[in-house]
């Protein structure tokens, strides 16, 4: 199984779509692992987690580790958590913070990874890019309304709003999120890691 990874990690960095980062050494960045159980689907590495090659590494990370209720270990050395960003390198910076994914990109690569993972029993869907894309969702469907609404989605996916210190307005307005959600989310972590 180890070589099926490595075959798909030496395909996406051949890639011509990714040949612009392979010329520049920069890795593609996501984490699979055949014994994984729980996945997590966001944007896109940040420019941190690229710079050092480590997924979710900055404060956003701190605080997704705080809602999932696992430790800096648990995230990064179970190898129960993979993580399958909806665009493997770090697109860069836009006027509002980074740009987008880039199109296509999770549809070409996503189910090669998830089809060598057969353990996952819960995906938690980080973020309006993410949640739109597995959930199926229109491009005018609100992530507040889809997060508020979790359950509907359960027991594969649990979607979520992006864990940003820029959230922390939607935080303080959405009460609900922390009181019902967060507890549930955490429970459900447990469940599977344990």
């Amino acid at each position: 199984m180890e070589d099926q990874f490595q075959k798909i990690f030496e395909e996406i960095k051949a890639d011509p779509m990714n040949q612009e980062y392979t010329k520049k050494g920069i890795d593609p960045l996501y984490y699979a692992d055949a014994d994984a159980r729980i996945l997590i689907v966001g944007q896109a590495p940040g420019r941190v987690a690229q710079d050092t090659q480590i997924v979710w590494n900055d404060k956003s990370g701190d605080r997704l580790r705080d809602w999932m209720g696992v430790s800096h270990d648990e995230f990064y050395h179970s190898g129960k958590i993979a993580v399958l960003p909806m665009d493997f390198y770090f697109p860069g910076k836009g006027k509002s913070g980074d740009l987008p994914p880039r199109k296509g990109f999770a549809e070409k690569w996503h189910p090669r990874l998830l089809e060598a993972m057969p353990n996952l029993k819960l995906t938690l869907l980080v973020g309006s890019y993410a949640t739109k894309h597995y959930l199926h969702l229109k491009s005018s469907a609100k992530l507040t309304d889809v997060v508020h609404n979790y359950q509907d989605y359960l027991p594969q996916y649990f979607p979520l709003v992006h864990p940003s210190p820029r959230n922390q307005l939607w935080m303080s307005r959405n009460p609900w999120f922390e009181e019902e959600v967060l507890p549930d989310l955490k429970h459900r972590i447990d469940q599977f890691l344990r």
